[in-house]
């Protein structure tokens, strides 16, 4: 540590041996005034020198500080990422291994049956992870295209999409998307993109929500931003996973038993942030939760 702050004190210590030499030297027709004078300059020179020095030195390892624990905490994430993704796959092909077994095994016509449909549902929930897990790593490396976007039509067609699934037919659905005094305002973005995100969200209350539970669209204008809702009065979320369920294929203990890959709302969090938007949850265990994105509005001129 001495060694690496001598250099930059040298400046301060040359500059002070020089003005004392110049101070006490007997130069022509010399004045006390300006010798004194001179070496002040001379020894005022040399600390800003150094002090300069010594600023450049702080700067230069707090951002080499910075970018370490940078690539401490995604060494740490990637760790944990992938610690994840041994479980996500683990748990599919030991399924498929017992279902070859039984299927190997079985005596009658039903038996074979229910080991091929065991077989069937682990491959793809395979064929689910794997197509995420490529749209996560496409979408880290794409560009954007950014056009003006209306999303009403989008909010539409996703919400009708989940309304019309096999699964959805219990429960309570609801749209509030306003047209009065105006209708929602563009957004900059990519439109295949964005349903991903409504339909992701949406997806997501259904799995997580009960026949006779409510699932309800919103969306609204709020000042420079505009804010998408999606509501359910399913199972909530704990408190103490909330901070984790935009993390890639995390699971909380009340997703165990719900098919899914982990990466929905990981895929949504990186989709709207790419878009410069923001995503929030707030939930209660038990009673349900609202997901919202919020997403910078469009200027009428660009339109």
């Amino acid at each position: 540590m001495i060694l690496r702050w001598l250099p930059i004190l040298m400046p301060a210590i040359l500059a002070l041996v020089i003005a004392v030499l110049f101070n006490q030297s007997d130069l022509p027709n010399p004045t006390i005034f300006v010798r004194f004078q001179v070496s002040v300059l001379i020894f005022f020179f040399g600390i800003s020198l150094s002090a300069v020095a010594a600023v450049i030195l702080l700067i230069s390892d707090w951002i080499e500080r910075r970018h370490i624990a940078t690539l401490m905490r995604a060494s740490e994430e990637r760790r944990h990422f992938l610690r994840r993704l041994d479980h996500e796959l683990k748990n599919p092909l030991t399924a498929i291994l017992a279902g070859l077994a039984n299927l190997s095994s079985s005596e009658t016509e039903q038996q074979r049956n229910t080991a091929m449909r065991s077989v069937e549902a682990q491959m793809r929930r395979l064929r689910n992870l794997v197509s995420d897990l490529r749209k996560l790593a496409d979408l880290e490396r794409r560009s954007i295209e950014f056009n003006p976007i209306d999303m009403s039509p989008i909010l539409i067609e996703a919400f009708e999409y989940i309304r019309d699934k096999d699964d959805a037919q219990a429960r309570n659905f609801g749209i509030s998307i306003p047209q009065a005094p105006w209708p929602l305002p563009y957004v900059s973005g990519d439109r295949d993109l964005l349903f991903l995100v409504v339909h992701n969200l949406l997806d997501n209350a259904l799995k997580f929500s009960h026949p006779g539970d409510t699932i309800e669209l919103r969306a609204y204008e709020d000042g420079s931003r505009l804010i998408v809702e999606v509501a359910d009065t399913g199972l909530g979320i704990r408190e103490s996973e909330r901070e984790h369920i935009w993390d890639e294929l995390y699971r909380g203990e009340d997703a165990r038993g719900v098919p899914g890959s982990g990466l929905g709302l990981a895929l949504v969090k990186s989709i709207i942030q790419r878009h410069n938007g923001t995503v929030e949850v707030r939930s209660r265990s038990g009673q349900g939760s609202v997901f919202s994105f919020s997403l910078p509005v469009l200027d009428v001129t660009k339109r």
